[in-house]
């Protein structure tokens, strides 16, 4: 179990689960102001624990697809060469049935929540497919990697309201995750320049540099700040406490780049306090707007 855990990374977790319950949140808000019946207790668990369930499988497949297909680059790195594969800790053959159990979990999970949801299952394991790739030709890699998050929003919304009805901050919500989360990919590909140049890797570091490539980061979240400004102004305003999580958000998002050269800070630590602090700006919002 150990060994499976470190193959998914299952702590990136902390990323993605707060943006996609952010997304059911804002689809029980848009109910709320629709007239809609509130759901009963029991409904809502067995909705988030579902979500839960095709949240982990999807991510389940993203990981272990990147993995499989990097597994030969990783083995060069020496920040990368003591993962499950290249280090020889997992088999071939058992990162594939990984991904198997992980396809059966999600496309059950999505069955199980709405048609809708089953109908775009195939959407994100495409991502998941094609982003791994992209390194190899584009410096816009980051970009795929963000696209993978900011279905999240999307998903968990039409998990619970299966309609393009009132999905509008949603869909802001999704454009904030992928300017988020294509920003902090650039901030953790900074620990590999040197690497990428040496293999003929893309990657906005290794084109520009690491002061070049943090400036465009810092540009692309002031961009997911103005954008999550616009899910407050178009959703919650007038929430005082909203506002006060967005302000919140916005120092996270500045000293997340402050720290920029220290990865391990702004990358694992600061991006998981922003990530909940988002999934209560929706939460709490909702509540009180």
């Amino acid at each position: 179990m150990k060994k499976l855990l470190s193959f998914v990374k299952i702590e990136h977790t902390l990323f993605s689960l707060p943006m996609i319950y952010s997304g059911m949140g804002l689809a029980l808000h848009a109910d709320w102001l629709s007239g809609t019946p509130k759901p009963d207790a029991m409904t809502l668990v067995s909705k988030g624990l579902l979500i839960l369930g095709a949240a982990t499988g999807a991510r389940t497949i993203g990981f272990a697809v990147n993995r499989i297909v990097d597994r030969h680059i990783d083995a060069k790195n020496p920040r990368t060469a003591n993962r499950e594969l290249p280090s020889g800790k997992m088999t071939l053959a058992q990162a594939y049935v990984v991904i198997a159990g992980a396809v059966i979990l999600y496309l059950a999970c999505a069955a199980s929540l709405n048609s809708l949801c089953l109908m775009l299952s195939p959407i994100p394991v495409a991502i998941f497919c094609i982003y791994p790739f992209m390194k190899r030709f584009t410096s816009l890699a980051h970009f795929g990697l963000g696209a993978s998050l900011a279905l999240g929003p999307l998903g968990g919304y039409f998990a619970v309201r299966p309609s393009l009805d009132g999905v509008f901050p949603a869909a802001l919500l999704s454009l904030f995750t992928w300017l988020w989360a294509s920003g902090f990919d650039i901030i953790y590909s900074t620990s590999d320049e040197e690497f990428d140049k040496r293999q003929g890797l893309y990657s906005l570091p290794s084109k520009f540099g690491t002061k070049k490539a943090l400036q465009i980061s810092a540009g692309i979240h002031v961009a997911a700040f103005i954008v999550l400004i616009g899910v407050y102004l178009t959703t919650f305003t007038g929430s005082v406490v909203a506002l006060l999580l967005l302000v919140e958000a916005g120092i996270l998002l500045y000293l997340e780049q402050k720290k920029a050269s220290d990865v391990e800070l702004a990358f694992f630590k600061i991006n998981a306090v922003l990530g909940f602090v988002v999934m209560l700006f929706v939460l709490l919002g909702g509540l009180t707007s």
